[in-house]
């Protein structure tokens, strides 16, 4: 898949990350509905992963770009920060302007009479899956096949108990299952979306490279502290939730680190080094051992 250009495998990759929304949901439709307890362990684990993913798979790769590209001090951890901030901000934004419904905590956001209430339910379910794809465009859009793929495996793997948890929640409000589960799946068609909008950004300006990272982060995190652990304690399952969260970060963990490291042995020999007599600190002179 290396003939891929990055747009091309940051919408692929978040298309198949979202369909796994649609995997996890598959249990409706054979009339079997894991205990809350499971489900709330699950969710536990996908905010885990969420959370590792973040930091691991974005937010150090945001310092190392923003490093890169402007030297070591305080300007790459402030423009981090900054991105993170605004990658928050901005889903904090959609929430509270766009009409939608928890399926626990009931509606947010401005009043819209006219919707029916599924559709509330699709657009928080998109408010929270947005971030999602997004993330994993621009991982791919940003560092290529090698490195995206930990952060698409780790968000399809997240996805999983989320479509089911949509699904599940669709059949306690009426819905049958067939429709639980269609529903529950379309929700995930969002994420090539985000992942499409993302590869592109980074595809077409460098410079964006360190603020598209930190603001994916930023994104996922907000999601993370706003919908998902709290909805994982509301039923009294947070010891189980806390283990599934456990479970999922170092599993997140593991992945990145270990793709990273077999991707590098597997490439040519190749670093980076700092050309401070050309052009100070604005640009890099890439040496290849063995080539003159």
């Amino acid at each position: 898949m290396d003939y891929l250009s990055p747009v091309a495998l940051g919408f692929l990759g978040s298309l198949i990350a979202g369909l796994m929304t649609a995997l996890g949901a598959i249990p409706v439709l054979m009339g079997k509905t894991p205990n809350r307890t499971l489900r709330d362990m699950s969710l536990g684990f996908a905010a885990g992963v969420m959370l590792s993913a973040s930091f691991f798979s974005l937010i150090i790769p945001s310092l190392d770009a923003a490093t890169e590209r402007y030297g070591e001090g305080a300007l790459p951890a402030a423009l981090a920060a900054a991105g993170i901030l605004l990658g928050m901000a901005a889903v904090a934004l959609l929430n509270e302007t766009l009409p939608h419904e928890h399926f626990r905590t009931g509606p947010e956001g401005p009043e819209a009479p006219s919707l029916r209430r599924v559709w509330l339910f699709i657009i928080a379910i998109t408010i929270h899956n947005f971030p999602e794809g997004l993330s994993v465009g621009v991982n791919f859009g940003a560092h290529g096949l090698a490195e995206g793929m930990p952060l698409a495996i780790g968000i399809g793997l997240q996805n999983a108990p989320e479509g089911l948890a949509v699904a599940v929640a669709l059949l306690g409000e009426g819905y049958g299952r067939r429709r639980a589960f269609g529903i529950a799946a379309l929700t995930g068609l969002i994420e090539p979306v985000g992942g499409l909008i993302g590869a592109a950004i980074i595809s077409v300006s460098e410079p964006f490279l360190p603020w598209g990272l930190a603001f994916a982060a930023g994104a996922m995190l907000y999601v993370i502290s706003h919908e998902i652990i709290p909805e994982t304690h509301r039923s009294g399952h947070q010891n189980k939730a806390t283990l599934g969260f456990a479970i999922g970060l170092v599993l997140m963990l593991f992945l990145d680190v270990w793709h990273g490291q077999a991707t590098a042995a597997l490439a040519p020999p190749r670093r980076k080094v700092l050309d401070r007599k050309a052009k100070g600190l604005d640009h890099f002179t890439v040496v290849t051992p063995g080539i003159n």
